[in-house]
């Protein structure tokens, strides 16, 4: 049986993880920015593998709207295109040499409503599962009071710090989903 510290800590560390899952949905949300982190979904057959495009290419950003890919292997680059054109990314590449540019087109004003909405969804998950980690320390600081492991003053003390905690969280997805709904209806 673990302690209401160490239950306070174990809360802390997975809300962190929830915040740095909503993190990485949210990057890879597009705005009409290049991003590298776009391409991150696309797979290439590679040797008869189906391996993610940054395990064959260097993907960088050549200006705000474009996303520069250099694979690393001369007969790669087709194999790179087709798998950025066939992705539902909605990407049209063309081919420069050994570069492959793809070109990040703007946004309708309909199109970034629906990201946002996107966006908020994934806030209320990350939420949601705050709330859901919240629950489950509050339960485990019962059973410690139940098995008489912990008093009663020290049950509600711990309550209080779970709820700053979550309080505090909640507090830092709004942030995050704030920001990237500025982002995306600021371009």
């Amino acid at each position: 049986m673990s302690s209401i510290p160490e239950i306070k800590k174990t809360a802390e560390q997975k809300m962190q993880q929830s915040l740095e899952a909503l993190r990485a949905n949210l990057a890879k949300v597009r705005t009409g920015r290049a991003n590298p982190a776009l391409l991150d979904t696309v797979q290439v057959e590679y040797y008869g593998a189906m391996v993610p495009i940054s395990q064959v290419a260097n993907l960088s950003v050549l200006d705000a709207r474009t996303i520069g890919v250099a694979p690393w292997e001369k007969g790669m680059g087709a194999k790179i295109e087709k798998a950025i054109r066939e992705s539902d990314l909605g990407l049209n590449p063309a081919s420069h040499g050994d570069l492959i540019r793809v070109p990040i087109p703007p946004m309708t004003e309909e199109r970034r409503r629906e990201l946002v909405k996107v966006v908020k969804a994934e806030g209320e998950h990350a939420k949601v599962a705050i709330r859901n980690l919240r629950r489950d320390a509050n339960e485990h600081v019962k059973r410690l009071v139940k098995d008489k492991l912990a008093s009663e003053d020290e049950e509600r003390r711990a309550q209080d710090d779970i709820q700053k905690l979550t309080d505090r969280m909640i507090a830092e997805v709004d942030k995050m989903v704030a920001a990237k709904e500025a982002d995306i209806m600021s371009i």
